[in-house]
């Protein structure tokens, strides 16, 4: 008897995934499993469909904000903005479980602070820890070994907590002089819900 021929069993869709749009290769950040959406940097989106390493389809961007400056100096009370949400196909599975192993959620978090401690999932530069350097208008810059290059923008910046589990904080935006810098989650999920009047989706949870 020939063995009987399985159906591709579809896309894995989950934070930290390298995703492509157009040209653009970007790191995916948070994935609410049951809203089936998912967040990148806003900077990061195409004109056409967002894709896996592999080109396979996984969803389509539905809202943005980006007013990532480029070469150009940011002062530290300017509000960077930058994200987008992606809604994902339906046949693609989804969970919220980092590469590495833990769950990340969109719980409650500790307010930002300077020296508290932090890590950051790229899809280039892997899984980075340091601290929370400075505070700034809805963005954070980062150091004490926390890494990045292009390609990470998007992933994920998170706190560990207990329980195999990482609370998400921020998504990963660019460089400010030297140091790694993210957009908060916190800031993310007033402006979705500016944007597209959801107060179910999952940033909600965090405020």
């Amino acid at each position: 008897m020939a063995p009987v021929a399985q159906a591709d069993p579809g896309v894995v869709v989950s934070p930290g995934m390298e995703i492509h749009q157009d040209s653009n290769v970007c790191t995916l950040g948070y994935v609410d499993p049951v809203q089936r959406v998912a967040f990148s940097a806003g900077h990061c989106r195409g004109s056409g469909p967002v894709t896996d390493k592999d080109g396979r389809f996984i969803g389509m961007v539905s809202t943005f904000r980006d007013n990532t400056p480029d070469g150009t100096v940011v002062r530290t009370d300017e509000v960077i903005s930058d994200y987008e949400t992606i809604g994902l196909a339906t046949d693609v599975v989804v969970n919220n479980i980092l590469p590495g192993g833990r769950q990340l959620v969109a719980d409650v978090a500790p307010p930002l602070t300077a020296g508290a401690p932090v890590c950051h999932f790229g899809v280039v530069t892997g899984e980075s820890c340091g601290s929370v350097e400075r505070v700034n208008n809805g963005w954070f810059t980062m150091d004490n070994g926390v890494v990045s290059k292009k390609g990470d923008s998007g992933g994920p910046v998170y706190v560990l907590a207990d329980s195999n589990k990482a609370v998400i904080i921020g998504l990963f935006n660019s460089t400010w002089g030297a140091l790694p810098a993210a957009v908060s989650w916190q800031a993310t999920g007033q402006q979705v819900r500016e944007d597209v009047g959801v107060v179910n989706v999952a940033v909600s949870q965090h405020n």
